[in-house]
């Protein structure tokens, strides 16, 4: 049997496609061609050793922002994923129904693989914030038909439910897009931030498989119990029941750190209660590249850090998600047949500092290193990000860290790449007789 690529003897943690041990894995023609403990080497035509590292599905970040030509928050996921790993990546309602066609023109740009969720506001995120204050941008029928037309690249119905974006509308926004993912047959997720309206009042018209993302945000008013409302209104991880109940019931909990959206207190106190995050997320975008998000394994080891093991943690960034959205052929897997989308990891053994939102720290007795990211079973080249816009906000710290990195990759480059002994004659001068 032949191989475009085989990588051997990794340790192979793949909760979708039941992989977890020492495996090998063959790729032909862009697919999983299998997966075993011992597969043969003839006629392959690239074996990567793979002993000692972590192999995975290549991850799915299911809470990105990818529109970086027309929106306010949004980057280039190519020079993010050849370093973390993510090959999936869901632009979670960057475009609505006016701006679509311009997010589908950017994503057949990209080297990654992009579903995206569709703002039930037509006008998307082309600014920090405040879509949803004009009520008619919320269009039910529109956004219906515009999903109907677009089955291959949307996967549900995004909606930010903070004081800053619906203005005076209540909860009215996240009601059209209930109106919208019901129609569809696709999930709502929900952002939750500052009040109004409170935890409480998005958790209790969401229906199972709906996603509220941030889920351990330290902003959102109503996730943990008021110390008025007394011992029997919470749990004994200082949660509010609704966010309890919320979790039992079916809704789906989505981490989506970002610049505001993770504080560990609130992950610790959820986990103490036993509401354990279905979904691991970034919500990376151009304003938490640069700290505190910085990437999707970064966020992974925040967890690892309150205690999810690491399996869990695996399984929370890629089939849970896949799964959660709906996404198509083994996404999120290394099940045969799968697109052969594959992260390699060193896992170093070593104390690492992290920080939350709200600077809070937290220490981790490991990290993911990303060794090599794969899209159907080609290597993603590596490729430099573009400088961060200039209504970016960053501290000097942040500023002077990117001078930096500018001029060690100028003297990288401006080096030449090997000396006279690494060179060859590449066309050799005949000699006379």
């Amino acid at each position: 049997m032949t191989y475009d690529l085989l990588l051997a003897g990794g340790d192979v943690i793949d909760p979708g496609g039941g992989h977890i041990g020492r495996y090998d894995v063959a790729v032909r023609g862009g697919r999983i061609a299998a997966v075993a403990p011992s597969l043969s080497r003839d006629g392959v035509r690239e074996v990567v050793d793979a002993r000692g590292k972590l192999v995975t599905p290549g991850l799915v970040d299911m809470h990105t922002h990818v529109h970086p030509a027309a929106t306010y928050w949004g980057i280039d996921p190519d020079p993010i994923a050849w370093y973390s790993g993510v090959t999936t990546w869901v632009d979670a309602g960057s475009a609505g129904a006016y701006t679509l066609d311009s997010l589908r023109a950017a994503a057949c740009g990209f080297r990654v693989r992009v579903a995206a969720l569709l703002n039930i506001s037509a006008v998307g995120l082309t600014a920090a914030d405040g879509e949803l204050r004009e009520l008619a941008n919320c269009d039910v029928d529109l956004a219906v038909a515009t999903i109907a037309a677009n089955r291959d690249l949307v996967c549900g119905v995004k909606v930010r439910m903070d004081g800053k974006t619906i203005g005076g509308n209540g909860l009215e926004p996240l009601r059209r897009a209930l109106v919208v993912a019901s129609a569809a047959g696709v999930p709502v997720m929900v952002h939750i931030g500052v009040a109004p309206p409170t935890v409480d009042e998005v958790l209790r018209l969401l229906r199972p498989g709906d996603i509220v993302t941030h889920c351990a945000s330290g902003l959102a008013s109503g996730m943990r119990r008021s110390p008025a409302s007394g011992a029997g209104s919470g749990t004994a991880g200082g949660l509010a029941s609704a966010v309890v109940e919320a979790h039992a019931a079916g809704v789906l909990f989505d981490i989506g750190h970002g610049s505001g959206g993770f504080a560990f207190d609130v992950i610790e106190a959820q986990l103490k209660a036993g509401v354990v995050p279905h979904t691991i997320s970034s919500d990376l975008h151009a304003r938490c590249l640069y700290g505190p998000v910085f990437d999707l394994p970064t966020t992974m080891a925040k967890l690892l850090a309150v205690g999810m093991p690491l399996d869990q943690v695996i399984a929370a960034v890629t089939v849970n998600p896949a799964r959660a959205l709906g996404l198509p052929g083994g996404i999120g897997t290394l099940a045969v047949g799968a697109p052969a989308d594959i992260a390699v990891f060193t896992v170093e053994d070593a104390e690492v500092e992290l920080v939350d939102a709200h600077q809070h720290r937290r220490y981790a007795d490991r990290r993911l290193v990303n060794e090599a990211t794969y899209v159907a079973g080609r290597p993603l080249p590596a490729q430099l990000p573009a400088p961060p816009k200039p209504w970016i906000p960053l501290t000097e710290a942040q500023r002077s860290a990117l001078r930096l990195r500018t001029e060690r990759v100028r003297d990288l480059l401006t080096t030449p790449l090997v000396g006279p002994d690494g060179l060859a004659e590449q066309f050799p001068r005949r000699t006379s007789a």
